[in-house]
């Protein structure tokens, strides 16, 4: 996918707040809720989670939309484009928009969530599904296992 220095580039629909990702992903995730589903206009979010020091916004100012909670979601202020997430409780990592990146190609999803709520079309090729979200615990786990299949 990445070496540990490639940068990955992104933005909005619009091109006016950008970003961009270094290295490989922690971990790449499909979210089947209906609140993904909401926010994304479809059938699933995807997303690829970094440590917060490798995400920079490069251009613009996104700001807090969706949930105005304790988990953050960041989109364009133009276009609305949902860009990005600070996770409740994980400020040391980000989750960005797999399909936000200007080639999203390579961020299969490794575990896909929620599919309790999934439409019965919308299917993936996760290594792992969970009707919910998998316990805390497990995701030591998913990184291990995400982190030798990519190479």
């Amino acid at each position: 996918m990445a070496d540990r220095d490639h940068a990955h580039k992104g933005e909005c629909r619009c091109g006016r707040v950008r970003f961009q990702v270094r290295g490989a992903p922690i971990l790449t995730m499909a979210c089947h809720c209906t609140g993904c589903q909401r926010m994304t206009s479809s059938a699933f979010s995807l997303s690829s989670l970094y440590p917060s020091s490798h995400f920079e916004v490069t251009e613009g100012e996104p700001v807090i939309g969706g949930l105005h909670g304790a988990t953050r979601h960041f989109f364009c202020p133009h276009c609305m484009s949902w860009l990005f997430t600070r996770p409740e409780g994980l400020d040391d990592f980000v989750n960005v928009r797999a399909t936000m990146l200007d080639d999203a190609r390579g961020f299969t999803p490794f575990i896909e969530t929620y599919t309790s709520e999934a439409l019965p079309w919308a299917k993936t090729p996760a290594a792992h599904s969970f009707e919910k979200f998998p316990p805390m615990e497990r995701y030591a786990e998913f990184v291990e296992e995400f982190a030798r299949a990519s190479g």
